[in-house]
């Protein structure tokens, strides 16, 4: 039998790849021809995926929120596997090797994540049974979706330190360069305090004792890297055409919106429909103050002010902007 010479050439260029790894080709292959073949149940590690979800009662509707939290975190880890081909700390501030086209490639995708995980969020506003919900709930203590540390990392990557500092501390930090200190007034920590004793819940205490030291690094390393600042590097670059920054400009206000207003909204819808009472509305599994903490409008979290107008910036998280655009 004899090789065409189509598969001769691929063999040569294997024996000059494992050559320059000082690897024997041969055993190699013998490894391939023993190899059984892929399914697909082990390539998406079915089994392990379908058996991470571990109810802690017997109610049949907290597999619901167990999974769509797990969904909600793959998003996630979409969105920071665009994050990372774009913000590089560890090389030199320059989009010379990231030209604007993969720039807005990538930030157009994690808007599509975000715009799936919006639409998606019915599942847990209209999904569940009201009174099986308020009752597995309380076996989850003081777990919350808050403690998501890969959403605060997306957060860090879309822009620098200042503009997540909560509302209350922006204008005195507003100069701020100390890293540090600007994360301590992150908004999130801010959301997570006890409003009678002041004192912050378990849930902000155990997420900082397992994050905190981490994202504080990441914010560090992510200065001049973020996608704000690959916005203002390729803004001042006369190889930037019109159309493409435009574009760029465009993807970065809805991702702005989705991350910021549209988000937060589903989750307080959700909260509303679950937790509000006429009398007194219940607490949320976190200890956080959802009333305060979830409503775009009280937090006014944006990531790129530059980028809406002012009477934009006046409306934020009253009404979708991006529909209302001329």
């Amino acid at each position: 039998m004899s090789f065409s010479p189509d598969i001769l050439h691929k063999l040569e260029q294997l024996q000059a790849k494992y050559e320059a790894m000082g690897q024997d080709l041969g055993s190699y292959l013998e490894g391939l021809l023993q190899s059984d073949f892929l399914p697909y149940w082990d390539y998406v590690q079915l089994d392990v995926l379908l058996n991470l979800q571990k109810p802690k009662t017997a109610f049949e509707d907290e597999k619901i929120f167990i999974l769509y939290h797990q969904i909600t975190e793959l998003y996630f880890k979409l969105c920071l596997n665009e994050l990372a081909q774009l913000c590089r700390p560890q090389e030199p501030p320059s989009t010379a090797n990231v030209p604007a086209d993969e720039v807005l490639m990538r930030i157009q995708r994690v808007n599509r994540y975000f715009d799936a995980l919006t639409l998606s969020f019915s599942i847990m506003t209209d999904g569940m049974d009201p009174e099986q919900f308020l009752k597995f709930r309380m076996a989850l203590l003081p777990a919350s979706g808050f403690q998501s540390a890969q959403y605060r990392e997306i957060e860090l990557h879309c822009t620098e330190l200042q503009h997540l500092v909560h509302r209350d501390f922006r204008e005195a930090l507003q100069n701020e360069t100390d890293t540090s200190r600007l994360y301590a007034r992150i908004y999130w920590k801010q959301g997570a305090i006890e409003l009678q004793s002041g004192k912050k819940t378990l849930t902000l205490t155990q997420f900082e004792a397992k994050y905190d030291k981490a994202l504080l690094q990441r914010a560090l390393s992510l200065r001049g890297h973020t996608l704000a600042a690959i916005w203002h590097r390729l803004s001042n670059e006369s190889t930037t055409s019109s159309e493409t920054l435009a574009a760029l400009a465009q993807a970065l206000r809805i991702l702005d919106h989705r991350v910021n207003v549209d988000w937060p909204l589903a989750h307080y819808r959700t909260a509303v429909r679950y937790l509000h009472r006429p009398s007194q509305d219940i607490a949320a599994t976190g200890g956080t103050n959802w009333q305060q903490y979830l409503p775009p409008r009280m937090q006014l979290r944006i990531f790129y002010p530059w980028l809406w107008t002012e009477t934009q910036l006046e409306s934020w998280g009253k009404k979708d902007l991006l529909r209302d655009e001329p």
